[in-house]
């Protein structure tokens, strides 16, 4: 084989190698987003701002994607489909929050506003970035 033929499937080799680090990136984002969430609404972080529903909501939306993180290193040709349940799971469950923000149950300091506004946006990119054949 020569030089010259080896290079588009090395190519084709690098681009999926990036697409799996792309998803990766935004899986680990994402669960660490939810942590600092979670520690938050717990009281860890700052005070004035516990909401114990929404610190469990967060652990484990934030559990979910740590799980899709590790299962993708464990198992690399499964990225894909454990960012697009992960991330699926997590958009649902961050749209549920903004609902009990919307509706008064939920917490709605402008700092959950923000976060819920950014966390969905951020889900939302890297579900489609999921959904692409190569990231």
């Amino acid at each position: 084989m020569t030089r010259s033929a080896a290079l588009p499937r090395s190519i084709h080799a690098r681009k999926g190698l990036c697409a799996l680090q792309r998803l990766r990136a935004f899986l680990a984002v994402e669960a660490t987003a939810f942590a600092l969430a979670a520690l938050t609404h717990f009281g860890v972080i700052a005070t004035g701002h516990a909401h114990l529903k929404a610190a469990i909501a967060e652990s484990v939306i934030g559990t979910v994607l740590l799980g899709a993180l590790a299962w993708s290193l464990l198992r690399p040709a499964h990225t894909r489909r454990a960012a697009l349940l992960a991330q699926g799971f997590a958009l649902f469950g961050t749209l549920v929050g903004v609902f009990t923000i919307v509706v008064g149950v939920g917490p709605r300091t402008a700092a959950d506003v923000v976060f819920h506004v950014a966390i969905v946006l951020v889900l939302a990119k890297g579900w489609i970035v999921a959904r692409r054949p190569h990231g």
